[in-house]
């Protein structure tokens, strides 16, 4: 029976369209917006906390927060203030989302946090800091670049570790848990542990993520920083880097495994999906949307990517997502790979890549079978021991310079975004030889080439001098070493868009104090403001870095990505670099993409390098664009592109009067044809 379920699996699509499931927010005014049941808040009612026990949580909080203000008087480290701000602001978001005082004990367990911060605040202005030493299950904090908040992270040191020499680190994704916000995440914590069980040896951190967004856009920046900061408390080695996940912490690994392939000695990507419902529908999108779900919709599509790097994939038998297992396997042979083994006992490895392991657990629903577990677990000691190599054979795909690097090889330049790039590179004769086949590409850099004499592109020979880094371009069809990129305006890595792109990375938004030219412009780009601002807080667990246009200084634009609201006539610094964007914005009319719009019928919503700092972008009048319903999911695709023109009728998600991407240039050109769906 399993080998036949298995078969129709594979010959058939087996894939099951998803549903959101929606329902009114828990809190009220909020006209138009939903949230999807599974993604924010349990099925049952939150405990209503009496007015006492709110008092006793905000007389807490009051004392925390005057201890930690005396700290930073202190100018105490950064990090170390961090440890302990992480305690204050889990309670205040539970004071400000007070549906998240899920049961009665919610009130013991915010109090609890509160007393360790004040116990940490206390040892701290005594010049302490004794958590910092702690073995076993420790609660650390970091300071976010991208907006400034405080967030926190789970850590499991072994009590071998002393911080004479490195050890490898396990970074864990967890799943999704309604209930698990600040205040559980660090409560729950001594007692019950990190999601997944320790490896021995390692030290183990679990990332908050922000919440449950699937580790994207704000999320997937949180899982960068918690590791550079477990790697400035702790003593890691970097070559030796676990990362494991399961159910939504599955799909955040399948993204964050395939979209940065040379970052890690051993992956298990746990029933997480990877495929979104859209990509069966694709063909009813508009050709933009079409293009954009190659981000993160199409995630089994980017299964090449597993070629340089321990991969474990594991489901259950009888888990909702096998469907989900079986597409990314059938990608693996749609590439000319061959799968060997059986499914349920000695697993499928891919002959070409046997470091690339498929589980199913038998008779098992959406959990991770114990023996199973077991076997998996001695494989990661294994890849960490061995640690993270430098393949001699590498092969790489991408459809995006945001992700776009791989162990040796960074492909700057793509001939067209979201078309597939790739590729297929070997090292010869001692690293002196590189033969290189590519696609969709048009610069190169190449790593790890002291030794490098001749570099074979596409069957074109270049003779080269060996160094560090080597970079190649081509023109007109024909390769030729090539210097560092200059300035000129072109899409690259961290400037290609779209709109959501702007916030994986630090952002100020600039809010307007002058005299709109069409009040009814400005009340749309102000509303859409305080709606990204509401669904941030909930669904990424910070708060935006706001100033009023006239506070911004030069500092400021070297240092963050500038979010423009309001038009030319109410924020000073849109009206600056609006003579440099494609796009005629005028009084009377906004022209675009060859079309004419009345100027108080719409807003024009845009990402774009920053003409005043061309190393960040710019954006207009836009939030992150995802559907709020798919900040819930495991697929946030954008919604507008690099740009739209958005019509200003008094509705909560405005219509869309036109939108795009723009060219490789960053000009108006013709997008990539309609894509079809899988087969």
């Amino acid at each position: 029976m399993k080998s036949i379920l298995l078969a129709l699996l594979l010959l058939g699509s087996g894939l099951v369209l998803s549903q959101t499931i929606q329902a009114p927010s828990p809190k009220q005014g909020r006209a138009g917006e939903v949230l999807p049941v599974t993604r924010f808040r349990p099925r049952t009612p939150p405990y209503q906390p009496t007015d006492p026990e709110i008092q006793a949580i905000q007389t807490k909080l009051a004392a925390l927060d005057t201890a930690i203000g005396r700290l930073r008087d202190q100018r105490v480290a950064e990090g170390l203030l961090a440890d302990v701000e992480i305690f204050a602001e889990a309670a205040r978001w539970v004071l400000q989302f007070r549906e998240e005082f899920f049961r009665p004990d919610s009130v013991a367990a915010t109090l609890a946090v509160l007393e360790m911060g004040a116990a940490r605040a206390a040892q701290l202005g005594q010049g302490q800091s004794p958590w910092t030493a702690q073995k076993g299950r420790v609660i650390r904090g970091f300071r976010s670049a991208l907006d400034g908040s405080v967030q926190p992270y789970r850590v499991t040191v072994p009590d071998e570790y002393d911080g004479t020499r490195p050890f490898p680190l396990d970074v864990i994704a967890h799943g999704r848990y309604v209930s698990r916000y600040e205040v559980d995440f660090i409560h729950a914590f001594a007692g019950r542990g990190a999601d997944r069980p320790y490896l021995p040896g390692t030290i183990q951190i679990e990332l908050h993520g922000r919440g449950n967004n699937a580790y994207h856009w704000p999320g997937e920046a949180d899982v960068f920083e918690a590791m550079a900061a477990a790697g400035q408390a702790y003593k890691v080695d970097r070559n030796r880097v676990a990362l494991r996940g399961f159910s939504m912490g599955g799909a955040g690994v399948w993204h964050l495994a395939l979209h940065h392939p040379g970052e890690w000695a051993s992956v298990e990507a746990g029933a997480g999906d990877n495929e979104s419902h859209r990509m069966r529908l694709i063909t009813d999108l508009a050709p933009h949307q079409q293009l954009l779900c190659r981000l993160f919709d199409n995630t089994y599509e980017w299964m090449l990517n597993s070629f340089n790097m321990p991969f474990i994939g594991y489901v259950g038998e009888m888990d909702g997502v096998f469907s989900k297992h079986i597409v990314a396997r059938r990608q693996l042979a749609q590439e000319g790979f061959h799968l060997e083994g059986e499914s349920f006992t000695t697993g499928v490895r891919v002959r070409e890549i046997p470091s690339t392991l498929f589980l199913v657990a038998p008779n098992t629903p959406h959990s991770t079978d114990p023996e199973f577990r077991k076997r998996m677990d001695e494989i990661h000691l294994q890849n960490l021991k061995r640690g993270r190599q430098s393949p001699d054979h590498l092969r790489f795909l991408t459809y995006t310079t945001r992700y776009n690097r791989s162990h040796w090889a960074t492909l700057e330049g793509l001939e067209t975004h979201y078309e597939r790039a790739e590729i297929d590179a070997r090292r010869l004769d001692n690293r002196t030889r590189y033969e290189i086949k590519t696609k969709n590409l048009n610069r190169l850099t190449l790593r790890e080439t002291e030794s490098a004499v001749t570099v074979v592109l596409d069957g074109q020979t270049l003779a080269v001098t060996g160094a560090p880094e080597l970079v190649f371009a081509r023109q007109a069809g024909r390769w030729q070493v090539a210097a560092p990129a200059g300035k000129q305006l072109r899409k690259r890595h961290g400037l290609q868009g779209p709109i959501d792109d702007a916030f994986l990375e630090p952002f100020l938004i600039v809010k307007p104090t002058g005299t709109p030219w069409h009040p009814a412009a400005q009340e749309l780009a102000l509303r859409i403001l305080a709606r990204f601002d509401r669904q941030y807080q909930l669904a990424y667990r910070g708060r935006l870095r706001v100033k009023e246009d006239r506070d911004v200084t030069a500092a400021d634009l070297e240092r963050y990505h500038l979010i423009l609201f309001g038009d030319p006539g109410s924020n000073r610094w849109m009206e600056r670099v609006v003579r440099s964007l494609p796009l005629r914005w005028g009084r009377d009319t906004v022209q675009m993409a060859g079309q004419r719009f009345l100027a108080g019928e719409v807003l024009p919503a845009m990402i774009y390098p920053n003409p005043l700092q061309p190393n960040k972008y710019v954006v207009l009048n836009s939030g992150i664009t995802a559907l709020w319903e798919d900040w819930a999911g495991d697929f946030p695709t954008p919604q507008y592109g690099d740009y739209a023109i958005l019509r200003t009728a008094a509705k909560e998600d405005p219509d869309v009067a036109l939108a795009g991407i723009f060219n490789e240039s960053w000009q108006i050109g013709p997008i990539a044809r309609d894509i079809a769906p899988p087969k």
